[in-house]
């Protein structure tokens, strides 16, 4: 894919990391961006489509711009806490994405973006964990398992479905190059 294609498609992600979220907080008792992650979905597509380096952009620079034009997510500690888990998504899907091939495009996207869910979520519980004891205060397993897994389960699931989803529509549309040619 050529470079400029690259970076169109990255702006346009990044684009989406900005409405989504915004359509997403209509839903009721602000369950829309902390339970089903709105934000996340752009950045994966960008890492598993462009590449490591404009996945990591992506993620870097999404929930900053974001959270410069809408406020969402909120400036200070949420959002850097969600650059370096997002940026860790885009960059680990689009590394295990090369790395990956199975000969099944649905594997290659369940296993990379599988790996680079638990890395974002392990890299920004670092970061949660490393701002509590700077703090002075606590921050256990449990309260990492809570925060980064149950809580966005449902998010977790919306992911796993649309992501893959996604990017083979994208595939069969012709508009990203195909990971396999027939007969491969």
């Amino acid at each position: 894919m050529a470079d400029i294609k690259k970076v169109t498609i990255t702006a346009m992600l990044i684009s989406m990391g900005i409405i989504l979220p915004m359509l997403f907080h209509l839903i009721p008792q602000g369950l829309g961006g902390r339970v089903l992650l709105p934000m996340h979905i752009p950045v994966l597509i960008a890492g598993l489509i462009v590449g490591p380096f404009h996945g990591f952009f992506a993620g870097l620079i999404t929930p900053l711009l974001s959270s410069m034009v809408t406020g969402m997510p909120a400036a200070g500690v949420v959002a850097y806490r969600m650059m370096v888990e997002l940026s860790v998504y885009g960059l680990v899907a689009g590394v295990v994405m090369r790395i990956v091939h199975t000969r099944r495009i649905t594997v290659d996207l369940y296993i990379s973006m599988i790996i680079a869910m638990i890395a974002g979520r392990v890299a920004a519980g670092l970061v949660q964990a490393f701002i509590f004891f700077g703090d002075g205060g606590t921050f256990g397993v449990s309260l990492w398992i809570t925060s980064y897994f149950s809580t966005s389960l449902p998010g977790i699931v919306l992911q796993l479905i649309f992501v893959p989803s996604i990017v083979i529509a994208l595939e069969w549309g012709r508009l990203i190059p195909q990971r396999y040619k027939k007969g491969e």
